[in-house]
């Protein structure tokens, strides 16, 4: 591509200061006052919350663009998720975070990611503010890609057929990606990912998904229970996050080590812990094998089988019994 082998591709999150590194995709929390060689990209829209099977299809679209006009290859959303806006009352939900969802996106082979904060002055422009401000005047976008269902601008005022009529005025190229179904023949959407990880059914999640669920963050201090009858936990507080079937589930655990993730199979309890009388969510997870000190460390849990609904336990004995019998099961699952 041969604007982007002109400039120098880095990725920069807001921690990192000033220090690029190479090689990896641009991330950008604006779309003013763009290098070059980033203007007049092939552009998918849409809040990509999950990035599964039917979010992939919008991106490879835009790719597919980018590679015939020759131009960078780029994803625009939005962060919060607009619904954290207009329903801040609502239930957790999120199924990708913005690091996972930039995470996802670098794997399909983007060359920039735009994560457009979604604010009360944002969600106030209209859709031909939207479209001036950001595809034209912003991205100078040559390419545009959105799913069938994609709305945008203040009271949801543009819509895909807007969005080719603005393509038509404006010089930029609409493609329009229909509903990707399963062999069910159901669409894939967030909603029903949703619906299956409420269910436990996080198989079937994966596959609309294309890979397994997974909650990450720091691993905090908690009440240290689990050393004293010989499963010691990493605690992850689960935010934002999408609230599973609460239960056990075997899991994959990747422990964030500087430029590298290393993963040990494990198995992780995500609930309340009636045993000893919790009453706040969170995943404890314990890994298989592992003898390291995780407090304080990034750690992604990737939920691959459910085993058991969260129970209470009468004794801690009856506990330590119950989470040997998850273990064998755990590591049978996952061998």
């Amino acid at each position: 591509m041969a604007g982007l082998d002109r400039h120098p591709r880095f990725r920069l999150y807001p921690w990192q200061n000033s220090q690029p590194s190479c090689g990896a995709m641009l991330i950008y929390r604006h779309t003013t006052d763009l290098p070059a060689a980033i203007r007049g990209c092939a552009v998918a829209l849409g809040n990509f919350d999950g990035v599964h099977q039917g979010h992939r299809a919008v991106i490879e679209a835009a790719k597919d663009a980018a590679r015939r006009l020759d131009v960078p290859a780029a994803v625009l959303t939005f962060e919060p998720h607009p619904r954290s806006l207009f329903r801040p009352d609502d239930t957790p939900f999120r199924l990708t975070p913005w690091r996972i969802k930039a995470r996802l996106v670098e794997a399909l082979g983007i060359d920039a990611l735009f994560e457009v904060r979604f604010d009360e002055d944002f969600s106030r422009l209209t859709a031909e503010e939207f479209v001036r401000q950001i595809l034209v005047d912003g991205l100078a976008a040559s390419h545009v890609v959105a799913g069938y269902d994609f709305v945008f601008g203040h009271k949801r005022g543009g819509d895909m057929e807007f969005l080719r009529t603005a393509g038509e005025r404006f010089g930029f190229q609409v493609t329009e990606v229909r509903p990707v179904s399963g062999p069910d023949a159901t669409a894939y959407s967030s909603t029903r990912v949703r619906r299956l990880l409420e269910a436990g059914e996080v198989r079937e999640a994966a596959s609309i998904l294309g890979h397994d669920w997974e909650i990450e963050g720091r691993v905090d201090h908690g009440d240290k229970r689990g050393r004293t009858i010989g499963f010691p936990t990493a605690n992850v507080e689960l935010g934002v996050y999408q609230r599973p079937r609460l239960g056990v589930y075997a899991v994959m655990a990747g422990v964030d080590e500087g430029s590298r993730t290393v993963w040990h199979k494990g198995v992780a309890n995500i609930g309340r812990r009636p045993t000893v009388g919790g009453v706040t969510e969170r995943l404890e997870a314990h890994l298989f094998d592992f003898d390291g000190d995780l407090y304080g460390k990034h750690l992604r849990v990737r939920l691959c089988h459910f085993i058991r609904p969260e129970l209470k336990f009468e004794s801690f004995q009856a506990l330590k019994d119950q989470i040997v019998a998850d273990s064998a099961l755990a590591r049978e699952l996952l061998a």
